[in-house]
């Protein structure tokens, strides 16, 4: 019988051992980077859509989920979609959905008060308890993404700390080619100024910015350092050309997040885990390829009424997971398309109130004190529950 006997293996040129060994009890200690359950970021390949695959309108909105985003005075509203990867390196690296930020017509020009901006904001406590030593300097977080504009350009990205005096970080992605996903790479050091509280609140803040205003930004904001957070000092002075450009359009996928100072492959999760991770902040009755405010009863909550009643109390709703904290719930009539407020009976909608709600799930009840509920009916209503950041 043969035998190695070593105190460490070590790779040609690393500066650290790739396994250590106690030479008392032969037990090891590995230096694995791709353990599971490493990215911070939920939904990070934008596989999820719940709320919908396309978004207008609205200035500022939750999109796919967990991503939100944010726009200020454009002449028209940047859109928003999931859209499909179908070549370049996203796509051989294994990514088949993106978000995909499309800017309008911006007649005016580029506004000093102008922002268009993608936003994704992490508890406080997934920090905390990551395992980065965020207070020291010699212990690093990595971002790492896929990201592809119609213009060529850099853009600016921030991370914001949330807790204590708010810090921030800004960087850019460098010089971006027109048309070509480019994979970004980023690695953060800790400061002794970041707090992030053991709690479910906002903890740490990502944009990535497709434009922000003179207004909000500055020429003398340190690069890749952390610095004061200031609403002046959002990023770097940025060009103007992409928002400028009359329908250009920004993707961006497999944004990942995790504790270390070395980017591993994109931990690839299933979409049912990626869905379950979703609905700790959104969740909705309805089947997940149907619109929100679709006329239908399709999944919807139902109970059976059997005597006539003004009130009817309903049985506690449980989520498929417990949500992050008492959600915002939104009732849908199942038979008048977006008619919100409202539960179904006697072919006609009622109104109704919703009490008790928690972190698992709400009590709703019928109030109609004006007419009463026949008999031997089905009551039943749509909902959505929110509890983002």
């Amino acid at each position: 019988m043969s035998e190695i006997k070593v105190n460490s293996i070590k790779g040609v040129g690393a500066s650290a051992a790739a396994i250590t060994v106690n030479n008392t009890d032969g037990t090891c200690t590995a230096n694995i980077t791709n353990k599971p359950n490493r990215n911070l970021i939920i939904n990070g390949a934008m596989n999820v859509a719940q709320r919908g695959t396309s978004f207008s309108g609205t200035a500022q909105q939750y999109t796919l989920d967990r991503m939100q985003i944010n726009t200020a005075g454009n002449d028209e509203i940047a859109q928003t979609e999931q859209a499909t990867v179908t070549s370049g390196g996203a796509y051989t690296s294994g990514f088949r959905k993106c978000l995909k930020i499309i800017n309008g017509n911006q007649t005016s020009g580029a506004g000093a008060t102008d922002i268009v901006h993608l936003k994704m904001v992490l508890e406080a406590q997934d920090i905390a308890n990551s395992g980065w030593n965020y207070t020291s300097s010699s212990s690093f977080v990595t971002l790492s993404f896929w990201i592809k504009s119609s213009v060529a350009q850099d853009f600016p990205i921030t991370l914001r700390s949330e807790d204590g005096t708010r810090q921030v970080y800004n960087m850019t992605t460098g010089s971006l080619s027109a048309d070509t996903w480019t994979k970004i790479t980023k690695t953060i050091s800790g400061n002794s100024n970041l707090q992030f509280d053991d709690n479910n609140a906002a903890g740490l803040t990502l944009f990535i910015n497709a434009f922000v205003g003179t207004d909000y930004t500055t020429g003398s904001l340190a690069q890749n350092a952390w610095s004061a957070w200031s609403g002046a000092k959002q990023g770097d002075n940025m060009t103007s050309t992409w928002y400028t450009t009359n329908d250009a359009t920004l993707e961006l996928t497999g944004v990942q997040l995790e504790v270390g100072s070395v980017a591993t492959d994109f931990e690839h999760r299933s979409f049912g885990q990626e869905l379950a991770l979703c609905q700790r902040y959104f969740y909705k009755t309805y089947d997940y390829d149907t619109a929100i405010g679709t006329a239908t009863s399709v999944g919807a909550f139902v109970l059976s009424l059997v005597t006539s009643q003004n009130y009817a109390a309903m049985p506690s709703v449980r989520y498929p997971v417990s949500m992050r904290d008492n959600p915002t719930v939104t009732a849908y009539s199942t038979q008048n398309a977006n008619t919100t407020g409202k539960m179904s009976a006697d072919s006609t909608d009622k109104d109704i109130a919703i009490h008790y709600i928690g972190h698992n799930g709400h009590f709703p009840f019928i109030n109609n004190s004006s007419s009463g509920i026949s008999s031997n009916v089905f009551l039943r209503h749509q909902f959505t529950a929110s509890s983002e950041l």
